[in-house]
């Protein structure tokens, strides 16, 4: 093996101590390859002929492999932050002449994440060497041996430590000795870092190339989109309230995974399929694309027949809550569906049952007779998840298995197979008999799925594309259709009538009935057409794909009915939390309500998980790389180049933007920040969000510098010449940030907001083009602007600490905690708000700065919600449904007439959003007392159907007046509950 390297390339050192260790023997050339070939990678490791490395860290990994796949995430995560994150600070630091307090601030935070690991660990990421630690200790090998270690490294003593035991080795020494340096000194300074990595940028380079040189045509074409290119912007298309395909225009139909009711959505749920799909969707409609966003609760099944049992309600009353709490969590997370919808209904039930008809009808299901287990005491089949047992297999024997999968050794299990079962309901052990279920011919679909296939994972990420090729290296069997439960779309075939569809045929049904409950003719997104085309877009994590991959797609190749298949699927890995996983049934994790009562703002949620998006590999949630990211990337990075621009326009131009007289140095700046706009539609439409975002903080980085290097401040005390260069710099960044309103409106949608309000342009009008992204002028000269705010305020380390404590454990440890704390009555709670109002008045009183009272803010915000649930607690058990419905719709009507007055008189949310509560509370008493009243009065089917006429009117015209849903959906509940009354009616009879 042989290492092309130029002089003093601290990333050859990785290499070099890889080899050393692995007993791996390379030779070291410098300088052949790029001379004999022109400018390219380095260094570059050559196995042989036709395998070569050309980026460092992927070669450390082949060098010095990772066995444990349980490893390979982290160790993938982190040799990227190193890459990304620490490298670039590194060599800034050697680069410099002087010691700069920012730097210093920003490698302490970068060294803070690897001196924690440490503390845990001998290595890195456990017990034993990595390639990270080999990365990392090469990385930062010249700070260890000049007189920055005192300044940078004093702190970190599991930093210094561990450098020295690997530095120590044997191995190590006589790599660094290979290198050109000395196990007691590196190289000389000042080029400890020698040439930086000469990498030739590609149309769809990552965020840390190193650019090759502006071309005079990408100048002139910098110019020309600037001065000019706003008018060549499609449009933009009216979002109507029902969205079909149109002709002439790109149609994009999206899809999320749908969220399963059994719980809270936690953030692994939300980044892997609802928070990626609003981004896309989002993207698509800034490209003015005609574009549907759909998605929907997921509620049929056994995991809802569970949950109803545990709480001890029925599943539909288990749907109707988790439907609310993940319609609101959504909300929070400004998901901008075009409809959200649920299951478990009649457009459900009809559509499923038609595909699977004409499924049976061409020949494609069978009938089998399958042993299942059988409570005699509950005179019912078990589902897999009604019974429990001993694990079967040797090395394991959890005594609390479940019928389908062992928690403990995470491997499937076949219920028959469970030692000492039981009934999970009774306790009684189950009998094994015989029952009749439905299949589907998976084999005969087989080789129409498989062509299909291999056209169509071209569009697909790497996670979906690896699932697909697993499920086809053998050949594909027969998968039961139907179940013995009740809670489900009924089978419609004779003798199957007591069963129900199997959630895994039923639930990507769900996308067609959503759409059909969204514009009431489904099949023009659904079917293809001669007159427009569409292409489906889904989101999910990789669990999901078998079924959006194999049964989904089979189900509609046996139909055969034209209907779409999946263009693109953009799966991803698994987010973990910490040092453990999410784990949506154990509770283990941040939820969606608790990312809400944290008091960070939405949009930096949207940013961090946006940024650690598992696209390749598992990643992980840190509070502190939370803290890390907006303090450096949105306060320092965004939120201050956004910031400075205005307020030097505002302050120096009298809120004018400047006319423009472009330099050569004006215009690369322009072409450059053309690339990465360039390169974020490239990235966003193979899907890739992650890399996307990065380009975004690059336009940003690039107007610190751009500012930084013409110092406006100093031009404007020159002659004329620099005045007008002052000008046109701020011109300029108050142009680029316009720009980075559009490039964030898919991630922080209230941030890209709030910009348009202090740019004074409406949000509307920020637009992309997809097949030529540039930077153009969306203010031009004399455009006034409001005055500038800041956008971020800091997180500080206290808070960190804070919420990883409230966050650790489970759900049930924390609600036993908060239920063991002394409950303040509402006479406590009203003062301490009042005194708590006080403060906040006064600290806002005495300073702009909001870092100071926000804290203050939030824990005033606080108090009001537990003020609100412990009035509502208090009413509940003092009262509970004695009001009248008159005295109800007479408090509805004084509270909503409250609510309108607030709402008029403050933007303020904190101010209004209690008295909103209180009203949906007031609604939500009202609906379910008329719900029991219809029960008791409606006992003939003529009563109910006349209930029935009278409460479908009252929604339809509750529909009409507000598009609140929250004002007519409890009226929408009480409709179906009489609907699903007279059913049951009818049926009786």
């Amino acid at each position: 093996m042989k290492i092309y390297t130029n002089e003093n390339n601290t990333a050859t050192l990785k290499l070099l101590i890889a080899a050393k260790l692995a007993g791996k023997d390379v030779e070291l050339l410098k300088g052949s390859y790029e001379e004999s070939l022109g400018p390219a990678v380095l260094p570059r490791l050559e196995v042989h002929e036709e395998l070569s490395f050309f980026s460092s860290n992927a070669a450390v990994q082949y060098l010095f492999p990772v066995l444990d796949l349980t490893q390979n995430g982290q160790c993938l995560q982190m040799l990227e932050w190193e890459a990304t994150r620490l490298y670039p600070v590194v060599s800034t630091i050697l680069t410099s002449k002087s010691v700069s307090s920012e730097l210093k601030e920003a490698l302490n935070t970068l060294l803070l994440t690897v001196n924690n690991l440490l503390a845990k660990h001998q290595y890195i990421l456990g017990d034993k060497l990595s390639a990270v630690d080999i990365s990392i200790v090469s990385t930062l090998y010249p700070l260890c041996y000049t007189d920055l270690k005192e300044t940078y490294l004093k702190e970190f003593s599991n930093v210094l430590r561990w450098s020295g035991d690997i530095g120590n080795s044997k191995a190590v020494q006589e790599a660094i000795k290979q290198w050109g340096g000395s196990p007691n000194s590196p190289p000389s300074v000042p080029s400890l870092l020698g040439n930086p990595q000469v990498i030739i940028q590609t149309p769809t380079g990552s965020p840390d190339e190193v650019p090759e040189k502006i071309s005079a045509e990408e100048l002139e074409m910098a110019k020309d989109n600037f001065l000019n290119g706003i008018n060549k912007l499609q449009p933009p298309l009216k979002r109507e309230k029902v969205v079909l395909p149109v002709k002439d225009r790109k149609n994009v139909l999206i899809t999320s995974a749908l969220p399963y009711v059994n719980n809270v959505p936690h953030l692994g749920n939300i980044i892997g399929c609802v928070l990626s799909a609003d981004i896309f969707a989002r993207y698509c409609r800034l490209c003015g694309f005609n574009t549907l966003f759909v998605c929907g609760t997921d509620e049929y099944g056994t995991a809802t027949e569970t949950k109803a049992l545990e709480e001890g309600v029925t599943p539909r009353e288990i749907c109707d809550k988790y439907f609310t709490i993940h319609d609101a969590v959504y909300r929070w997370f400004n998901i901008d569906f075009d409809y959200f919808g649920r299951t478990s209904t009649e457009q459900q039930t009809r559509i499923a049952q038609d595909l699977f008809k004409k499924l049976n009808a061409n020949g494609f299901v069978s009938k089998q007779t399958v042993e299942q287990l059988y409570c005699e005491k509950c005179e019912r089949f078990l589902a897999d998840r009604f019974v429990e047992g001993t694990c079967p297999h040797p090395g394991c024997l959890y005594d609390s298995a479940r019928g389908d999968q062992c928690d403990k050794c995470g491997k499937l299990i076949n219920a028959v197979e469970l030692r000492e079962a039981r009934c999970k309901v009774c306790s009684t052990t189950p009998t094994i008999r015989n029952s009749d279920q439905l299949f589907i011919e998976l084999p005969q679909l087989e080789p129409s799925l498989r062509s299909w296939a291999s056209r169509a994972e071209v569009g697909w990420s790497g996670p979906a594309k690896a699932v697909l090729r697993a499920w086809m290296r053998d050949k594909l069997r027969c998968r039961a259709v139907t179940r013995d439960l009740k809670w489900g779309v009924p089978v419609p075939i004779t003798g199957f009538e007591n069963k129900v569809f199997y959630v895994w045929f039923d639930a990507p049904i769900g996308y067609l009935s959503i759409t059909e409950c969204a514009t009431g003719n489904y099949e023009k997104w659904w079917k293809r057409s001669p007159d427009y085309d569409v292409k489906l877009y889904q989101f999910m994590a990789k669990d999901n794909v078998p079924f959006h991959v194999i049964m989904f797609p089979a189900t509609v190749i046996g139909v055969n009915e034209g209907h779409l298949l999946v263009d693109h699927i953009y799966a991803t890995e698994y987010l973990n939390y910490e040092d453990t996983k999410f784990s949506k049934s154990r509770g283990v994790g941040v939820f969606g309500t608790d990312a809400q009562d944290t008091g960070i703002p939405s949009d930096v949620w949207r940013f961090y998980l946006a940024m650690i998006r598992p696209e390749t590999s598992d990643s992980s949630f840190s509070w502190t790389d939370l803290a890390t990211r907006n303090n450096s990337e949105l306060l320092n990075n965004l939120g201050n180049f956004c910031h400075r621009s205005l307020s030097f326009c505002h302050s120096s131009f009298t809120a004018s933007v400047p006319d423009v007289h472009l330099t050569h140095a004006d215009l690369e700046v322009i072409a450059g920040v053309n690339r990465d706009v360039e390169a974020y539609v490239q990235h966003l439409e193979r899907g890739r969000l992650r890399d996307a975002l990065r380009h975004v903080l690059r336009v940003s980085r690039a107007g610190n510098l751009y500012m930084q290097d013409t110092q406006p401040w100093a031009l404007l005390k020159g002659d004329e010449k620099d005045r007008v260069k002052a000008a046109t710099t701020i011109a300029v960044c108050c142009e680029l940030v316009a720009l980075l309103a559009a490039l964030l409106a898919p991630y922080m949608p209230d941030t890209s907001k709030r910009l348009c309000t202090q740019l004074n342009i409406d949000q509307s009008q920020l637009r992309i083009n997809p097949t030529s992204p540039c930077m153009v002028r969306f203010l031009g000269p004399g455009h006034k602007i409001n005055k500038p705010e800041p956008l971020f305020t800091k997180i500080e380390q206290q808070t960190v600490d804070e919420l990883r404590k409230k966050y650790a454990g489970t759900q049930s440890d924390r609600e036993k905690s908060n239920g063991d704390s002394k409950k303040m009555s509402v006479a406590e709670l009203e003062a301490a708000i009042t005194a708590q109002g006080e403060k906040v008045r006064k600290l806002k009183s005495s300073t702009k700065d909001k870092a100071v009272w926000q804290p203050e803010v939030d824990v005033l915000l606080a108090l009001k919600k537990q003020l609100t649930l412990t009035q509502t607690e208090t009413k509940t058990q003092t009262n509970t449904h004695t009001d009248s419905a008159a005295d109800l719709e007479k408090a509805i009507a004084e509270q909503g007439d409250k609510v309108r007055k607030l709402k008029a008189s403050t933007k303020d949310k904190s101010v209004w959003q209690p008295e909103v509560n209180k009203l949906l509370e007031l609604k939500k008493q009202l609906a379910e007392q008329t719900n029991r009243q219809t029960k008791n009065d409606t006992t003939s089917v003529e009563t109910l159907e006349k209930a029935i006429a009278e409460q479908g009117d009252k929604v339809r015209k509750l529909k009409a007046s507000t598009k609140d849903k929250s004002v007519w959906q409890p009226e929408v509940n009480v409709l179906l509950d009489l609907k699903k009354q007279l059913t049951a009616l009818q049926a009786n009879k």
